[in-house]
């Protein structure tokens, strides 16, 4: 078999859905010829714990691993945190509105710690991975962000080895992406940003992008060969489906599944329920708005303001085996975009679990983004922009009135784990076939 080497901070026990796109290629790779060697963090900061997914490694792989040192003791220390306390991502805050010191490390983190905070990592890891690859060569290497450190230790490894192929795989953009305006970044640091973003999307052999709109963003940053580029969505993996009988919720639930931030809080959908509670009982009687995960505060507050509180099944984090079962259970699959200028590319791994589950999908985001596109092309639900609460009205009543929605199977189908492994390995073949 040919080898590649996967970079990642995100690995098992890590939960999340940072840990999954990868974790189910390596999981994959081998059908298709390829031997991934995986190069990780020892003692990476994990927001959430999900042992579940250990079930997913293959036998006898090689995990390697070195200690990275993070701020995060001193981040804590700062905003008053207790050490083991887990932090949160996208700004999400659970108890209280952000306090000022948390604002403060924000600009901290933003303007000092460039890329994010594993930037410590990066010359430890060159030095490793080239006394590494000396005597372990391989085909192929992959770096995948964020945290975009990792694509900087590609880089640097690439310099020691310019015949070895790399590929960078972007999850999220990286200056385009729906919070970087909140870094409150100095004119310096974003250039320090976009520079360091232009020299990787430069160098790489090859660049992966999730979505349609964000290969079109890096496209234009680049400004030349854009036959570098390429789209491999997340995905969905058949062996997770819960093929028992599953007794589905009594209730009208529409499910949210996953961290809810402030930044996709939909206001419309609050003002939208609440109507429909006022006028119509039946609607109101059978009502339940269920939160799976982690739920900023101020979603939590605008519940209460529109007096939908009473609504609410709370479930904290799941295991990911939990998790699909629970999708499964649900009505309705509430699906959101953050209302940000990059909201049209916008395409969250949870959408194809959500395909799925076999469950209708209530989605909020531009009716002419990424996302949109998908469940037109599979048929697995609804979707209005974000502030046309006349659309939503009408979507939520056609699902809870049985309107029958018969998603694409044959569609979905390509977007299972297994055939987007089955891509990845076509292009890395043709990489590496390349003089």
């Amino acid at each position: 078999m040919k080898r590649v080497l996967i970079i990642t901070y995100y690995w098992p026990p890590s939960g999340g859905a940072g840990v999954q796109r990868w974790l189910k290629f390596v999981k994959y790779l081998r059908e298709f010829g390829w031997e991934p060697i995986v190069y990780t963090a020892e003692n990476a900061e994990m927001p959430v714990i999900d042992a579940s997914l250990e079930k997913d490694i293959p036998n006898n792989i090689t995990v390697l691993k070195t200690k990275i040192w993070e701020p995060y003791s001193f981040y804590k220390t700062f905003i008053g945190k207790k050490q083991n306390e887990k932090i949160n991502a996208s700004f999400l805050s659970e108890n209280k509105k952000p306090s000022i010191t948390e604002k403060i490390s924000v600009w901290i983190r933003g303007n000092f710690f460039i890329p994010d905070a594993r930037k410590f990592w990066i010359n430890p890891s060159v030095k490793y991975l080239n006394d590494y690859l000396k005597k372990n060569p391989v085909d192929a290497i992959i770096s995948t962000g964020p945290p975009h450190s990792l694509h900087l230790i590609a880089l640097g490894v690439k310099k020691n080895f310019p015949s070895v192929k790399w590929v960078a795989d972007f999850r999220d953009p990286w200056t385009n992406i729906d919070f970087y305006k909140e870094l409150m970044l100095s004119s310096s640091s974003d250039k320090k940003h976009k520079r360091l973003e232009k020299e990787v999307l430069k160098n790489a052999d090859s660049i992966i992008s999730i979505g349609n709109g964000m290969n079109e963003e890096f496209k234009t940053i680049l400004g030349s060969n854009p036959e570098k580029f390429t789209v491999i969505t997340n995905g969905f993996d058949e062996d997770d489906l819960y093929e028992g009988s599953i007794e589905t919720d009594k209730k009208f639930s529409i499910a949210h599944i996953g961290t809810l931030v402030k930044s996709r809080n939909p206001e419309t959908l609050w003002k939208v329920l609440k109507s429909l509670c006022e006028i119509n009982s039946d609607f109101r009687n059978n009502l339940e708005i269920k939160l799976v995960g982690k739920v900023d505060y101020y979603v939590m507050e605008r519940l209460k303001h529109y007096q939908l509180d009473s609504f609410i099944r709370k479930i904290d984090y799941l295991p990911h085996n939990e998790v699909i079962k629970e999708q499964q259970k649900s009505k309705v699959l509430l699906l959101l975009v953050n209302n940000t200028p990059n909201a049209k590319s916008i395409l969250t791994g949870k959408i194809f679990e959500y395909l799925a589950a076999n469950v209708p999908i209530l989605a909020i985001g531009p009716t002419d983004g990424d996302l949109a596109a998908i469940l037109k092309q599979t048929q697995s639900g609804l979707i209005s922009d974000f502030n046309d609460e006349n659309l939503l009205k009408e979507n939520i009543l056609k699902i809870f009135s049985g309107q029958n929605i018969t998603p694409d199977k044959k569609a979905i189908s390509q977007y299972s784990r297994r055939e987007l492994t089955r891509t990845l390995s076509s292009l890395l073949e043709k990489l590496c076939n390349k003089n």
